[in-house]
């Protein structure tokens, strides 16, 4: 059936593969790409290199602390990018002309104040372990040095602690969310995304 959403927003917690379900959309869809990731990337992977510094400052900081930066940070940049994600997604409506932003600015308490019929939302997470598991992999830590791999544990632990909240939001808002754990789940999601979508229909 045809859909008339403009726009398709894919938000989610690190490391759950946004980026890589956006660009094969875009592909399939031929709607332009948008990325937030040089809006609102958080601060920081502690990969590849890190100043020995900020290693030895990292260090002696508690899980709890190392979290309390990540949500300042937050609420001291939201406030003002959301507006200016506002206005990109005011620009394509002004022109017609269907997209799909993704990123990690989409955080899941400022997606759910677009207007309904503007945009449709999709929220991926993946569950604690897989995530933990996957963003180790990434990092190198099974070959990294001491140091670098509490540093490394610290930003994993700190990203899951996020991905929690930001699961909870989206679920309170009843946004869609798809567990990327399962393949099965995304090619699902994919497709159905994709058949809504299809530029046949629009």
């Amino acid at each position: 059936m045809q859909q008339h959403h403009l726009g398709i927003l894919i938000g989610g917690s690190s490391h759950v593969g946004k980026s890589t379900l956006a660009k094969s959309l875009a592909v399939s869809l031929g709607r332009e790409l948008i990325s937030t990731d040089k809006l609102g990337r958080h601060p920081g992977r502690p990969w590849p290199t890190l100043r020995p510094q900020v290693a030895e400052y990292y260090s002696r900081l508690s899980d709890d602390t190392v979290h309390w930066f990540l949500k300042v940070h937050h609420e001291n940049m939201w406030p003002y990018m959301w507006p200016y994600i506002c206005q990109i997604i005011e620009n394509q409506r002004q022109l017609l002309k269907p997209f799909i932003l993704e990123g990690s600015a989409l955080r899941p308490e400022y997606m759910t104040k677009l207007d309904p019929s503007l945009a449709r939302t999709v929220f991926l997470y993946a569950e604690d372990d897989f995530l933990r598991s996957r963003m180790m992999e990434e990092a190198g830590y099974k070959d990294a040095t001491q140091s670098a791999a509490l540093i490394i544990e610290k930003f994993v632990e700190r990203s899951i602690r996020d991905k929690r909240e930001m699961l909870e939001a989206a679920r309170d808002a009843k946004l869609q969310c798809v567990d990327v754990a399962y393949p099965e789940a995304l090619e699902a999601l994919a497709k159905q995304l994709a058949a809504a979508y299809s530029v046949a229909n629009e």
